[in-house]
């Protein structure tokens, strides 16, 4: 059976740093990413990596202050942010595709999500 599971969330003040960890269990993926859902918007892919490929994708809005990574060893990924600021507000959310040839980018593409944790960020 297939889990991930989420820790790392809580609440800070802007210009803070926070890493968010993603254990999966139950089998390997070639996509790990993070999304994240704001109260009132859609869900919003923040970061991927394709280790198949060696890709990875950034959202504009994150671009500079977030970092994702993999231990392939661990089975887990990591969002590590930094410089939050308060829109970075939201339920954060691991997610898994089996998809390899390229770097899904839709919720559609993942078959597999953790259970969110909360990032708050204060002004």
């Amino acid at each position: 059976q297939v889990q991930l599971v989420e820790s790392g969330g809580g609440l800070v003040q802007a210009g803070a740093s926070l890493r968010l960890s993603c254990a999966a269990s139950g089998r390997t993926f070639a996509t790990m990413s993070w999304f994240r859902q704001a109260p009132g918007k859609g869900r919003e892919l923040v970061a991927a990596n394709n280790w198949s490929g060696g890709t990875t994708y950034y959202a504009d809005s994150v671009k500079g202050r977030f970092t994702i990574s993999r231990d392939n060893a661990k089975n887990t990924v990591y969002l590590q942010m930094n410089s939050l600021k308060p829109e970075d507000t939201a339920v954060y959310y691991c997610a898994a595709s089996r998809i390899q040839a390229t770097l899904p980018r839709t919720t559609y593409e993942y078959a597999y999500w953790g259970q969110g944790t909360q990032v708050t960020v204060s002004s």
